[in-house]
């Protein structure tokens, strides 16, 4: 059956991922942690970066090529890692891993993945990244590696901003753990998302398989318990160092916020690193990852290729991050809505969304090839001044004053 476009932007995709999945998997994908701030930030930190327009500029061809690593790719974004996909569509890896290669895009497999890494590595003739945890059992960390190289995958993604388990306050209130438990009330919402219920029913409920191969995973009462039992709060740049003497392709450090450890990350050897709250998943409240890309840029003086994450949404959003000096943007919310819609075609079709709006935007931005991107594109309004409260002591502002400078 040919696919048919029922959708038009990211934003559409994730309103059709909320009817078509049972809450407590859709909250799992969509919610951060705790009061959500840091999710609510990350959207608020993208709009406040406005585009400048520059025209008379001859854009008649333009290219979104880029090199990463040594290797060319269609356009500067990436399908990055994220767990539990099999609960969205059945091999949701493998559809999210095929959809990235008819892309021209890496695809990063997630160690919470819910195929082999043997099967994702068979998915497509695309260029596969694989997102590795440093559990507490060092040498099932160094398994995954090693079955990574065995199998050609071409670079290593190490998550550093678990020390523990952010806290998703969904999670708990939905009741969502591993095995899916079906209260009476879960149960009756089924009803109302039978296409999902029919594809599960087939394809059987979702396991982690990478992480099953070795470790005992226990029944948990949600997925960040279950994370949480197998992270080690102890992790540190001496494990990251260990793991460029073990890997010798591209490896990439992600969930970094503080520039500071540029310098160590050039000092173990690292070749990339991902700017990135995790989706604002872990810490509530911290920076976005788009205000403190700047200070990336400049600590790393090209040294490093910098990819950025959490809450990219449109091919605006991607234009604003290669701007401010972004190599890449990875994306992993966007494909998981659209995958959960209709597997492999929605995801190509909602990376194909991105790219033209990307387009778009490098088009009237005057941005012929991705490396003509720079800061000087991107404005900052300056807030409005706030006018006293009368009940802190002072006199209510003048209308004037307030209109001052607007």
């Amino acid at each position: 059956m040919k696919f048919q476009a029922n959708a038009h932007s990211i934003a559409e995709y994730r309103e059709l991922a909320r009817r078509a999945l049972p809450r407590m998997i859709f909250d799992f994908y969509d919610g951060g942690a705790d009061g959500e701030n840091t999710l609510a930030g990350n959207r608020a930190a993208l709009d406040a970066k406005r585009l400048l327009g520059s025209a008379p500029i001859d854009v008649g061809r333009r290219s979104q090529e880029v090199k990463l690593f040594g290797k060319s790719y269609a356009m500067p974004l990436i399908i990055g890692p994220t767990g539990l996909a099999a609960a969205a569509w059945p091999d949701g890896d493998i559809a999210l891993a095929r959809a990235a290669g008819r892309a021209g895009i890496p695809f990063v497999m997630s160690t919470a993945g819910t195929c082999t890494q043997d099967d994702v590595a068979s998915a497509g003739d695309g260029s596969k990244w694989m997102q590795l945890y440093i559990f507490k059992d060092r040498a099932f960390s160094a398994r995954i590696v090693d079955k990574a190289e065995t199998l050609g995958f071409e670079a290593i993604e190490v998550t550093v901003d678990n020390a523990v388990a952010g806290k998703r306050l969904r999670d708990e209130r939905n009741g969502f753990s591993l095995p899916f438990r079906w209260t009476p009330a879960k149960l009756a919402g089924l009803l109302v998302h039978p296409g999902w219920s029919m594809r599960m029913a087939r394809a059987g409920a979702p396991q982690l398989k990478v992480m099953g191969e070795g470790l005992g995973l226990e029944k948990t009462d949600t997925i960040a318990a279950l994370m949480q039992s197998q992270f080690d709060a102890s992790i540190s740049w001496d494990d990251i160092a260990r793991l460029r003497d073990r890997w010798k392709k591209p490896l990439i450090v992600k969930g970094l916020l503080d520039p500071s450890h540029v310098s160590k990350a050039l000092s173990v050897g690292v070749d990339g690193l991902v700017i990135s709250n995790h989706g604002g998943r872990q810490l509530d409240g911290a920076v976005a990852s788009i205000d403190v890309l700047p200070d990336f840029v400049a600590a790393a003086g090209g040294r490093l290729t910098l990819l950025i994450d959490s809450g990219f949404r449109t091919g605006s959003d991607i234009a604003r991050a290669l701007a401010l000096g972004a190599d890449a943007v990875q994306v992993g919310r966007a494909t998981l809505y659209a995958l959960a819609v209709g597997g492999e075609e929605t995801v190509f079709h909602a990376l194909g969304l991105l790219k033209a709006e990307l387009d778009v935007a490098q088009a009237l931005m005057g941005v012929a090839r991705i490396e003509d991107f720079h800061p000087g594109m991107i404005r900052q309004p300056a807030p409005v001044p706030l006018a006293p409260r009368p009940d802190a002591g002072a006199s209510p502002t003048p209308v004037s004053y307030l209109r001052k400078g607007t």
